[in-house]
């Protein structure tokens, strides 16, 4: 299966430029992404492109990730609809750095003549004075090709700066550039970068005469049609200090059955086959959650490493009743924190547990589980109290002894109701 063959299937190509599938076939091509560092993490969103370079460096090509440090100085316009706040010199060098570590996750660096590069369009836009780049560039360009183009036209009602203007152009270059000193002659990207890319291959053509392409792959959205890799909580970063990797493996766990089936295409190399008997055995027992849990294993390993995914495996069995009391005690406290984030917390002293204190004024006194001692007696009597995932009877200490990471008793009444208590 050829490389566009494979992403076609995998639902990720939009737009594709004829005669792309003849240069790949024809020779070892290099292609590139471009990344502006306008944070210091990937996002989940940024993931599709870079599957696109993975997908490619498996078929034999050459694949080359761009971080923008020139262009991420301006503020693409693509897809915006108002203009974005500009990064310090600083910033982004640090963002920079911070993305390079994450794409070595996922990209083989190391051998072959198909070894991906990483580059950064700052390297040889410093020099560019800005009588140079419009005679070197703009020039080539009219006002009327580039007003005609997707992402200009949608921000001329809300306005457009001739920053964000001339972001097309600096993109161009990058690709004239890389054309020239590295042979690329493939460019990729969403969507939206359609208009950007095809610039590039337009000025390639008109400044040398040779001939690039351009292949995009659709925007992510949800099957309800809202926008991929959100949260109440914002985008769902690779980095764990901003999305931990409890909440990065239960992201992809909560998933719908419909958007699995093509998530798992997108973002794991599980072959044709390996996916549609996975798909197919899914419908058959949709209860199991096959395609979320293999989804969310595939990626969560890949990014947080084998030993963060059973942790955060681990931590989910707890809210279904298969954690112990051992499970909890193994669990850091930030994701003992992370599975309960929101649950209600109350606070006792930790010289009352150090003393004891009778499970019944525990959690009618101590706490508000029980609105009395009587309604305390009775969850404990019917068996629906439980402290640290063990059922407790009347009758029972509380003590110093109970906490969790030294600090938290978690109580459960029933099958869904949590309680955590800290000790002060």
């Amino acid at each position: 299966m050829s490389f566009t063959e494979e992403l076609k299937w995998r639902g990720m190509v939009h737009d594709v430029m004829p005669g792309t599938d003849e240069q790949l076939e024809k020779e070892m091509t290099t292609a590139y992404v471009g990344i502006d560092p306008t944070a210091d993490s990937l996002h989940i969103g940024h993931l599709v492109s870079v599957m696109m370079l993975k997908h490619l460096q498996l078929a034999g090509h050459k694949p080359i990730a761009l971080v923008g440090g020139a262009t991420g100085m301006i503020g693409d316009p693509s897809g915006k609809s108002e203009e974005r706040s500009l990064l310090s010199e600083e910033v982004l060098r640090q963002n920079e750095e911070a993305i390079k570590k994450q794409l070595y996750r996922f990209l083989d660096f190391e051998s072959g003549p198909n070894r991906a590069e990483i580059v950064n369009n700052y390297d040889w836009m410093k020099g560019f004075s800005f009588l140079g780049f419009l005679r070197e560039v703009g020039k080539h360009l009219s006002v009327n090709y580039m007003m005609a183009k997707d992402s200009v036209k949608n921000r001329l009602e809300t306005g457009l700066s001739f920053t964000e203007f001339s972001y097309q152009l600096v993109q161009a270059y990058d690709y004239l550039h890389l054309y020239k000193d590295k042979g690329c002659k493939l460019q990729m990207g969403g969507s939206d970068q359609w208009g950007n890319i095809t610039t590039g291959t337009e000025l390639i053509r008109r400044k040398t005469g040779g001939e690039a392409f351009a292949l995009t792959c659709p925007l992510i959205t949800k099957a309800d049609g809202t926008k991929f890799g959100k949260t109440e909580k914002g985008n769902v970063w690779l980095d764990a200090r901003y999305t931990s990797p409890y909440h990065f493996y239960q992201f992809w766990l909560n998933c719908s059955d419909e958007d699995s089936a093509r998530y798992i295409k997108i973002f794991t190399l599980k072959s044709r086959g390996e996916i549609e008997r996975l798909i197919h055995t899914h419908r058959e027992v949709p209860h199991q959650r096959l395609l979320q849990k293999a989804l969310a294993e595939d990626i969560t390993v890949r990014v947080h490493g084998q030993e963060a995914f059973e942790t955060a495996v681990e931590a989910s069995n707890i809210l279904f009743g298969k954690g112990t009391t051992e499970t909890l005690h193994k669990l850091p406290e930030d994701v003992f924190l992370a599975v309960f984030d929101g649950v209600p917390m109350y606070d006792v002293l930790r010289d009352e547990l150090s003393a004891g204190i009778d499970v019944v004024d525990f959690l009618a006194e101590k706490t508000e589980i029980a609105k009395s001692k009587g309604e305390a007696r009775r969850m404990l009597r019917e068996n629906s109290i439980s402290i640290n995932k063990e059922k407790t009877k009347e009758g029972e200490i509380i003590k110093h002894t109970h906490l969790i990471n030294d600090k938290y008793i978690l109580v459960q009444r029933g099958k869904k109701n949590y309680y955590l208590v800290k000790a002060l």
